[in-house]
């Protein structure tokens, strides 16, 4: 009995596919897989053509993206990037940019748009109706709104919402009859956009809760981390090219106190040294009272209490000038 055999026949569209996918994997540092479901074709067309110049966006099956993602981490010799097959799923695609995770993520987010949420989905947060008027004229809408909960009753001729109510929390799913009154409401709680999915750079994968950052708090923890090391550098005296100048002058400023208080003169110190002993002199002649002294003696002691008053006024501005603290890092907004 002769053996036959079948040959599985690839469509050629699929090759071609395949290879386009693999020419853009190959083009990017950075490569994200995004999910799209969900995205209208409308809203879709709108970021598309805003991030077209910082990226280049493309949408196929996710079992040819598969395959694309297979070959090129083996022709590369980069087995680390198949690690990015392990995020797909739902509507999947591929972006390539040049573009850091992290601003990569942040791009796509602010991308994304209001819209109203459907039956039968998942609400993404609390979702509370505010009292007040809803504009409405008396009718079944009022029977609707009650229906779902909410303390509606006819006000000056429109139906309103006596009070603050929160209609479905956090993970509820959305009913049909609520999904129609938050329409006429025209209450969107859905953000509708690029979901990332992954983010590959470097033989790393990120997830999209390491993206997800506060701006501030990061920065704010970046500036107190500088200050901590900055202040640790000056005053262990471990000289780096941020902290030398302030290492120098703090060493100079030491230096020049235990000179005056040694009354070891030098160019730099002479003028404060004799300074202090004239001050010390004339304190002593004021202890021993005007009849102990001579006119010339009187007249310093008269001149100096008339000099101390605003020399105290002053104190307060030098007080302040040692309050300063390591100098702010710069370009710390670059990073996003």
């Amino acid at each position: 009995m002769s053996e036959v055999k079948f040959e599985h026949k690839i469509a050629s569209w699929k090759v071609d596919e395949v290879n386009s996918l693999k020419e853009l994997l190959k083009s990017g540092n950075v490569i994200a897989l995004i999910d799209m479901m969900e995205v209208p074709s409308v809203q879709l067309q709108e970021i598309r053509d805003t991030i077209r110049d910082s990226m280049t966006l493309k949408m196929s099956r996710n079992t040819l993206m598969k395959r694309a993602i297979e070959e090129v981490a083996e022709e590369t010799g980069n087995p680390s990037f198949t690690k990015l097959i392990d995020c797909m799923e739902k509507g999947a695609a591929l972006i390539a940019t040049e573009m850091n995770p992290f601003k990569l993520y942040k791009t796509l987010n602010e991308s994304k748009s209001p819209a109203p949420i459907k039956a039968g989905a998942t609400a993404p947060c609390d979702i509370e109706i505010k009292a007040g008027s809803t504009g409405m004229p008396p009718g079944p809408f009022l029977s609707e709104l009650k229906a779902v909960g909410l303390p509606a009753a006819i006000e000056k001729g429109k139906i309103g919402i006596k009070e603050d109510t929160i209609v479905a929390k956090e993970g509820d799913v959305v009913s049909a009859k609520l999904a129609v009154v938050l329409s006429k409401l025209d209450i969107k709680p859905m953000e509708v956009g690029l979901n990332v999915l992954g983010v590959y750079e470097d033989g790393i994968v990120y997830d999209p809760e390491i993206l997800k950052i506060d701006e501030d708090e990061f920065l704010a923890k970046l500036q107190s981390a500088y200050t901590g090391a900055f202040n640790l550098s000056v005053n262990a005296v471990i000289p780096t090219s941020a902290t030398i100048e302030t290492i120098v002058q703090k060493a100079f400023s030491n230096a020049k106190a235990v000179s005056i208080e040694g009354a070891f003169l030098t160019s730099e110190t002479s003028d404060a040294i004799l300074g202090k002993a004239t001050a010390q002199m004339l304190a002593v002649a004021k202890l021993a009272g005007e009849d102990a002294l001579d006119d010339e003696l009187k007249g310093m002691v008269s001149g100096s209490e008339v000099e101390s008053a605003p020399a105290a006024e002053e104190a307060p501005a030098a007080e302040e000038e040692k309050k300063e603290e390591a100098p702010a890092s710069v370009g710390m907004g670059l990073l996003f």
